[in-house]
């Protein structure tokens, strides 16, 4: 049958089909036809198609006689895999590449592919070496590539974190040896090296330039440390801008290893920006790819997800769980962000001495941005529970931090830590001044976060009036996206002052099925029935007889009420 459709194809309007046709005809190896599969493979490739296009490669490596030429397509074929999401059969490839032979540069990609890899698998301080030394073999053959893959050990040490020994310090020193390089790549690696070894200060100037150049069509390693970064350099703009612009460029090119790493930042950029129901949403998809490709998502975001929503039993679980994956992994990057998660619950909660406890724990390592949100809880929860010494030490330490860029997130974090530790009668000018420039920075969370501070401050100064205007604009903000615990906080100083906390009328409670809820918050989120089948593994008439049966449950007659529908629940 393949034979008789390669014939009645037309080369010149269908050379892909017909060379699939032909490669399926062939009852032996075939140059002719592998080279044209060859071919294929790029205008997939162009056309974003990198499933299609590892297809086409995997066809012509079996098609393929010369050994050489066999290695190098097959060599091909696990990059686009990788690119596909596909890890398994990725290392299949690579398997039949090395069998070679293989020219050096050839050999140091394989290398190189192995050790993304296993970054892609969060296997932690296990990565570091061979990027190292895929990354020396590849000095003299491709110093753009050398860069990049010193890049990737870096970022693979920073994964590794507190757990990765001197992991750290031996990348950033190959980093700042490798070639000199004045592209965004080249700035970035030494703006990382400058980080590791002379610190936060020493490295802004560069890390800037970098993160503002940068592309978004990046490695796995490079928009993970790109999107980290933006914390460093309190740049608000690219940290928003980039988690969205990754994400879509993510989906438009196929390269779901990219997909699942590119749906954790922008749910963490949600998070902050106060949007949990779309931080929900994205973490649910990116459980489901997870799923699909057998890698599980980056668990920080659902970490920070359910320390900020505040139910104790459940956050506590997440926490505990991130921590024991942490260990087993190896990435010691995690353990920061759990015990960051748990400092965040325990402010929420009201329980201080915990928050502090964890949140000394959380800066035990310079994590890349897991730092900077830290300290903010480590000051909170100081000055909450009567330990000055340690708040002051806190703020001093964030303020180093901060007064070296100009930013409204900058300065935002500055004045929260000032006004918590105010001892000269200027917190209330402080308070405000963190509440303007983190609501400028987007950062919705934590502006929300200054209020109840505000509210608090002032209900102990005996203004109640005022104190119970600012508790009341937090506890609003609080309730409606869901931080269950800081709310609550919210309304018991509310109820010191006198008032009384004002809540959204909600309808009956609804019982859907957890994929039924999947479904409404994807469909709420603007996500067409294609587009959620694809996520949730249904077909789109599967998905639309579901929101027949969500609409009737929620009493709503289209997908434009939805949102509001789910708020009310």
């Amino acid at each position: 049958m393949h034979h008789a459709l390669a014939q009645v194809t037309d080369p010149a309007q269908d050379p892909d089909r017909r060379a699939w046709h032909r490669a399926h005809a062939a009852i032996g190896p075939d140059e002719a036809v592998a080279a044209e599969l060859e071919e294929s493979a790029d205008r997939a490739l162009a056309r974003g198609g990198r499933a299609a296009a590892a297809a086409f490669l995997e066809r012509a490596v079996e098609l393929t006689t010369d050994p050489a030429t066999r290695a190098g397509r097959a060599l091909a074929a696990a990059e686009a895999r990788f690119a596909a999401g596909a890890i398994a059969e990725a290392a299949q490839l690579l398997d039949a590449a090395e069998i070679g032979p293989l020219d050096p540069a050839q050999l140091a990609q394989v290398q190189r592919l192995r050790a993304r890899l296993a970054f892609a698998l969060n296997t932690g301080p296990s990565v570091v070496p061979p990027l190292l030394e895929a990354a020396g073999r590849l000095e003299q053959l491709d110093a753009g590539l050398s860069r990049t893959t010193y890049l990737a050990a870096i970022a693979a040490a920073i994964n590794a974190g507190r757990l990765g020994g001197d992991d750290l310090r031996r990348a950033a020193l190959a980093g700042r040896g490798a070639p000199r390089g004045e592209d965004a790549v080249g700035r970035l690696l030494t703006g990382l090296s400058t980080w590791v070894l002379d610190g936060h200060a020493a490295s802004v100037s560069l890390l800037v330039g970098a993160v503002e150049d940068i592309g978004i069509e990046t490695d796995l390693e490079l928009a993970w440390l790109c999107s980290a970064v933006t914390h460093e350099v309190w740049d608000s703009g690219a940290y928003f801008g980039r988690s969205e612009d990754l994400l879509s460029n993510a989906r438009a090119s196929g390269r779901l290893s990219l997909l699942a790493a590119a749906l954790t930042f922008r749910a963490t950029a949600l998070i902050h920006a106060a949007r949990f129901e779309e931080a929900a949403t994205i973490l649910d998809e990116a459980d489901a790819l997870g799923a699909m490709v057998g890698v599980s998502p980056h668990p920080a975001s659902a970490v920070i997800l359910a320390a900020y929503r505040g139910r104790d039993e459940e956050a506590t679980a997440a926490i505990d769980a991130a921590v024991s994956d942490a260990r087993a992994s190896g990435v010691g990057w995690n353990l920061g962000v759990a015990a960051y998660g748990r400092a965040v619950l325990s402010n929420g909660l009201g329980r201080y001495r915990d928050a502090l406890a964890a949140a000394q724990e959380a800066i035990e390592f310079e994590d890349l941005a897991v730092m900077q949100w830290a300290l903010i809880e480590v000051v909170e929860a100081a000055a909450r529970s009567g330990a000055d010494d340690v708040a002051a030490a806190g703020r001093d330490r964030l303020v180093a931090r901060t007064s070296v860029v100009d930013s409204p997130w900058a300065r935002g974090t500055a004045a929260y830590a000032d006004a918590l530790t105010d001892t000269s009668g200027e917190g209330e000018k402080h308070y405000r001044t963190a509440i303007d420039e983190l609501t400028s920075a987007g950062m919705t969370l934590y502006a929300a976060r200054a209020q109840l501070l505000l509210g608090e401050w002032l209900r102990r100064e005996n203004r109640r009036t005022e104190g119970r205007q600012q508790l009341q604009a937090a506890h609003e903000l609080f309730a409606s996206i869901g931080a269950e615990a800081f709310a609550e906080r919210a309304a018991r100083e509310l109820a010191a002052t006198g008032g009384v906390a004002r809540t959204r009328t909600r309808g009956a409670e609804v019982d859907l099925t957890a994929q039924e809820a999947q479904i409404a918050r994807l469909a709420a989120a603007g996500r067409t029935n294609p587009e959620i089948g694809a996520v949730l593994f249904l077909s789109p008439r599967t998905v639309e007889w579901h929101l027949r049966k969500i609409f009737t449950k929620l009493d709503i007659s289209s997908r434009r009420e939805l949102a509001a529908a789910l708020r009310n629940q």
